[in-house]
């Protein structure tokens, strides 16, 4: 039997309540398989192990993370923590020492999911966006001078390697490919004129070697737009760190809210373990109540299922979510419901048995 060794970083806030729901119904899939299990190891770290420690995680945590076979995020964030401490002290600090370049972020309109957009149907809305991962814009390059002078300059700079940029894009191109969809790449080559002409001419380059797959290529203002007009142009979306980062924020604001956005940071060599994760935030407003929405972290459970070879289960939990969609009778306050944290786990996990 395959045993899936899984570091669960519950994080903070609503983290935890999500994440117990997540591993709850993955519990539940190795059960009714038979042929896979998981074992789960907790890590206390995020922002009150901040305020405890001054750390975002142990010394050596990244050694302590690199024996599992993936990592199971919930959410960090935390008030009187500083947001780019949360942020470059733990998450980007996993992505970039496990060389996950690739985040996958589905913006998909499921059965049963609200969307804001008039005259748009379900079928409309089937994006995969590919961001990525590892530097760009978010690469920490810069310089802070003459600080609290009158000339105070700050720099900060994108960083768009030929490495970085052709392996994210053939990723883009194979997965468009295999999935016999249509590539789009977002930039904005008019006005950056070094970091995104060169991406543009990168995503020219490789596109030579696949024929096969139709590409089209739009500035992220004028991608942003289409997002809301015309959300059926895009399919399999390849785009930087920052600009993929925004428009996937949009995507989830399209296809259902937050409460149902899920992200995978993926190193597909996995040479390093790989992270699933709910994209929303950590929410201490309602930290504790049992109103967090644990469908976000249940598609991220699927993606996980996938990664590891098992899209069937993937596949159905996405089916079960939207069962419990369309039902309306087991849902949390955000999507107008009533009920619980664990009542929606526990409901999705009454799906998945009858659907097995």
């Amino acid at each position: 039997m395959n045993i899936h060794k899984i570091a669960v970083i519950a994080g903070d806030g609503i983290g935890p309540e999500v994440i117990d729901e997540g591993i709850k119904v993955l519990k539940e899939v190795a059960r009714l398989d038979g042929g896979f299990d998981f074992e789960f190891t907790y890590f206390p770290w995020g922002c009150e192990y901040y305020k405890e420690t001054g750390r975002m995680m142990a010394e050596d945590g990244m050694q302590q993370l690199e024996k599992f076979d993936a990592i199971f995020l919930g959410a960090v964030g935390a008030p009187g923590v500083p947001d780019h401490i949360s942020l470059w002290d733990l998450l980007l600090i996993i992505r970039k020492g496990f060389d996950q370049y690739v985040n996958l972020r589905p913006v998909k309109l499921i059965k049963g999911a609200p969307c804001p957009l008039k005259d748009v149907k379900q079928e409309d809305v089937d994006m995969l966006f590919i961001r990525e991962n590892s530097e760009g814009e978010y690469a920490g390059s810069g310089s802070w001078l003459y600080k609290g002078k009158p000339n105070e300059v700050v720099i900060q700079d994108g960083v768009f390697s030929r490495h970085g940029c052709e392996r994210i894009i053939r990723y883009a191109y194979e997965t468009a490919k295999v999935q016999n969809k249509t590539l789009t790449s977002i930039s904005k080559g008019n006005a950056l004129n070094y970091s995104m002409v060169f991406w543009d001419q990168i995503f020219a380059e490789v596109g030579k070697e696949y024929p096969e797959v139709e590409t089209h290529s739009y500035l992220v203002d004028a991608a942003s737009m289409f997002m809301i007009k015309d959300p059926k142009r895009f399919e399999v979306v390849v785009t930087s760190n920052l600009f993929g980062d925004i428009l996937t924020d949009l995507g989830a604001a399209i296809a259902g809210g937050m409460g149902l956005a899920a992200g995978a940071n993926l190193n597909p060599e996995r040479k390093f373990p790989s992270m699933f994760e709910p994209i929303h935030g950590s929410a201490p407003d309602i930290a504790g109540l049992g109103k967090a929405n644990p469908l976000a972290t249940v598609w991220s459970a699927s993606q996980m299922l996938d990664f590891f070879g098992y899209a069937n289960w993937g596949a159905k939990l996405i089916e079960c979510i939207e069962e419990v969609l369309v039902e309306e009778k087991v849902l949390t306050p955000d999507l107008g419901g009533t009920s619980t944290t664990s009542e929606v786990g526990d409901e999705i996990i009454k799906k998945l048995t009858e659907l097995s």
